[in-house]
């Protein structure tokens, strides 16, 4: 495991600094490695979104996690470790699993000099969050609403039972109250808003609440067919273009905008695409992350140890953590042939290429391998 000097103060996160992005680890490497791990601590939740990447999996109850020795120990043979993302289900809809996994993962991160971040939907009680203050880097919340009409109507989808309408207002209410309390404490609280058939006529309404709130990031990535979100609508490649453009044109330009996983390539035949593409490198305080899934990362399912490319991917695990090195695992991904479809790379455009949820909504008879970039 690599020491980390604690005298050596890691920069802040900025349009400049993002560790999550692999074109870093790329081009320090001349290769992909995995910088990243990804823990699912949970399979519950207070909520069933409409949009939801890991619906399937989620549960009424769960049984024991792997010890977190064993977590750790794994952890310790990651060779280039940068980040540590934590998600679920809802991470803190437990405490116990807040106190007994989530902050001693955080803690560990902290003492090896390690990014992390937690994914939530920030509805329950604001001590949770309070908690992993001390050691958190960024708190990722899903933010797809104009109201708390929006947040009723998507939120519960899946619920399998009615929620009604003065139970669902009072959790956005809190969700609203907590984002602004713990971004005025100082958290660098990150918005994620999904670009699909319910939000892209109303990005930028979405855009001016999470200023409101107070949030350093708003990320945006388009909604691809996955999990609960398989039958949903599929945009087409105009519409999300236009969801781009207004939220551009809209966009508070003191705040870190960072787009992800878009359909839009540098070394793409169409018009239109390309001179996005170029007005997002033009545009202050814009960044446009290549997709870690895949590239720098994995998911780790900490019941019954068995590891993802993804949270939410199609593919058998590739590995168990009982069985194999994090590292080992990563390797054996990069051989795997869905890998070397979509494993291209342009360093002029600062590419990374598609993902495969990308290259199979879009570009299904499209070999990136072959195309160079335009602009």
């Amino acid at each position: 495991m690599n020491r980390y000097d604690p005298a050596v103060a890691l920069p802040p996160l900025s349009p400049e600094y993002d560790p999550w992005d692999p074109i870093r680890s790329l081009r320090r490497y001349g290769r992909h490695v995995l910088t990243s791990v990804e823990f699912t601590v949970t399979n519950l939740c207070n909520m069933r979104c409409e949009h939801c990447a890991v619906g399937d999996a989620l549960t009424m109850t769960e049984g024991a996690r792997v010890p977190l020795a064993d977590v750790l120990r794994r952890l310790d043979e990651v060779e280039h470790l940068e980040t540590i993302s934590i998600t679920g289900g809802e991470p803190s809809y437990r405490e116990s699993t807040v106190k007994d996994y989530v902050v001693p993962l955080l803690k560990y991160a902290r003492e090896r000099g390690v990014r992390t971040q937690i994914n939530s939907n920030v509805t329950l009680d604001l001590s949770r969050y309070e908690m992993m203050a001390p050691y958190l880097d960024v708190m990722h919340i899903s933010f797809n609403y104009t109201g708390a009409d929006d947040f009723h109507r998507v939120g519960f989808v899946h619920a399998g039972h009615p929620v009604g309408r003065e139970t669902a207002v009072k959790m956005y209410e809190r969700m609203m109250d907590n984002a602004s309390a713990l971004s005025k404490g100082g958290m660098f609280v990150s918005a994620e808003s999904m670009i699909n058939f319910r939000t892209h006529e109303h990005i930028a309404d979405i855009h001016r609440l999470i200023v409101e709130m107070g949030c350093k990031r708003h990320e945006v990535h388009p909604m691809y067919p996955s999990a609960f979100a398989a039958g949903l609508p599929q945009l087409s490649l105009d519409q999300i273009r236009g969801a781009v453009t207004r939220l551009l044109d809209e966009r508070d330009r003191d705040l870190w905008m960072l787009f992800g996983t878009l359909p839009f390539f540098a070394c793409g035949d169409d018009p239109d695409g390309l001179e996005l593409v170029r007005r997002l490198r033009r545009e202050p305080n814009v960044t446009v992350r290549n997709d870690p899934d895949g590239r720098n990362r994995l998911n780790v399912n900490l019941f019954n140890g068995d590891v993802h490319v993804t949270d939410f991917a199609d593919l058998p695990p590739l590995g168990n953590m009982e069985r194999d090195s994090f590292d080992a695992i990563f390797a054996k991904w990069l051989d795997h042939p869905l890998n070397l479809r979509v494993n291209c790379h342009c360093d002029e455009a600062a590419c990374c290429g598609p993902n495969l949820l990308v290259a199979d909504a879009y570009y299904r008879d499209v070999d990136f391998k072959s195309r160079r970039a335009t602009v």
